[in-house]
């Protein structure tokens, strides 16, 4: 395997341990709320995937998508423009299936040599199964959370240890990862820099934010 196939694939076995609940073979990734995920990527879009093409670069193989981008979120400082999306071959590798020509995705990733690279541990979504709320927070509110914490709470008890968490409590609930706090809230710094969970019509102000815990 080249030298730098392989970083690659050591790069997205790192990812998988960093986002969304899922299983696939020998891939296993820890729920991650969507703040988490967007805060944590190097890289994140609103896509439509308009090709795909298989590289043999390595034992596997690698997926190339080619993407149409409607908008970036996030990266802005790492590329200018998303072209290609590239993704393990293998399942076993998180390699993520994108279907082509079907839905608009929120895409997040990171960047390596230049290139975007992305996983089933990385939060993607169809952009329509996003609610309202995770729209807002990824054009401003995920952005002002970025400092705070968001602690994953699987069984009880379990409380905040410092001013800067949320606890994320989707997992007690049959909902899991995908339920209200993850589709509703964004964990965002208050004046007095607690952070605490914030879902409202507005864009909150972060200077006088009235929150109230779901």
């Amino acid at each position: 395997m080249p030298a730098g196939t392989s970083v690659a694939v050591s790069l997205l076995l790192a990812v998988c341990s960093l986002y969304t609940g899922h299983f696939a073979g020998a891939c296993t990734c820890m729920p991650s709320h969507p703040q988490d995920a967007f805060c944590s990527s190097d890289i994140v879009i609103r896509a439509k995937v308009v090709g795909k093409k298989l590289l043999d670069d390595g034992f596997f193989g690698t997926m190339r998508y080619t993407v149409k981008q409607m908008k970036m979120y996030r990266g802005f400082n790492k590329v200018q423009h998303v072209q290609y999306i590239y993704t393990e071959a293998s399942d076993s590798l998180c390699g993520v299936r994108l279907q082509v020509n079907k839905f608009q995705y929120l895409i997040t990733g990171r960047v390596y040599e230049g290139k975007v690279y992305t996983g089933i541990c990385n939060f993607i979504m169809p952009w329509e199964k996003l609610t309202l709320l995770q729209r807002k927070g990824l054009n401003h509110r995920y952005q002002l959370g970025c400092s705070c914490k968001i602690k994953r709470c699987f069984h009880l008890p379990c409380a905040v240890t410092s001013k800067n968490e949320c606890l994320w409590t989707d997992m007690l609930t049959h909902q899991g990862h995908l339920g209200h706090q993850a589709k509703s809230y964004a964990c965002v710094q208050q004046k007095d820099g607690h952070c605490s969970w914030y879902r409202g019509a507005a864009t909150p102000d972060k200077s006088r934010i009235n929150s109230t815990d779901p």
